[in-house]
């Protein structure tokens, strides 16, 4: 029987880890964000960003990344919070969703890579009163609670 237990434990670990995301952490304000790993192309430091005439505001400009131009968004712009102030933990996420161009999200700090199993994440309404949730969910995780970014919702130009 003890043996039977030990199996049973072993798939239950086994099926945890295929429900299991993990995810970049990042701070922006005094909030934590979760950015779903699979999405990330890169994290590069601040670098020069070339401002682009008559954009969204919440869109810093272009980087040149190994000779590839890359739009840069603000995290905290697009989220309707105070603007960037840059210091050196702050991050340019480089962002590759599938079969579109990359895009970088400017956050003020990459803290952690956490695991969190899809019991652990509490979804979110996609809309409320027509307002689009930058939030599919809110993951608990030993130091608290880390709220999942929607990519899709936050990259959509549809404003």
């Amino acid at each position: 029987m003890a043996e039977n237990e030990v199996a049973v434990k072993s798939n239950d670990a086994l099926a945890m880890a295929k429900d299991a995301i993990q995810y970049i952490v990042v701070g922006v304000g005094n909030e934590q964000y979760g950015i779903d790993i699979k999405y990330i192309d890169n994290i590069v430091r601040i670098s020069r960003i070339t401002r682009v005439p008559t954009v969204q505001p919440y869109f810093k400009g272009v980087i040149n990344l190994r000779g590839e131009v890359v739009a840069v968004m603000s995290l905290r712009l697009k989220m309707n919070l105070d603007d960037d102030e840059i210091t050196n933990k702050s991050r340019i996420i480089i962002i590759k969703m599938d079969g579109n161009d990359s895009i970088g999200i400017l956050v003020d700090e990459v803290k952690k890579v956490v695991t969190i199993s899809d019991d652990d994440i509490e979804r979110a309404a996609h809309s409320k009163n027509g307002i689009p949730s930058f939030i599919s969910g809110v993951g608990k995780v030993d130091e608290g609670l880390v709220s999942i970014l929607d990519l899709t919702t936050i990259i959509d130009e549809e404003e």
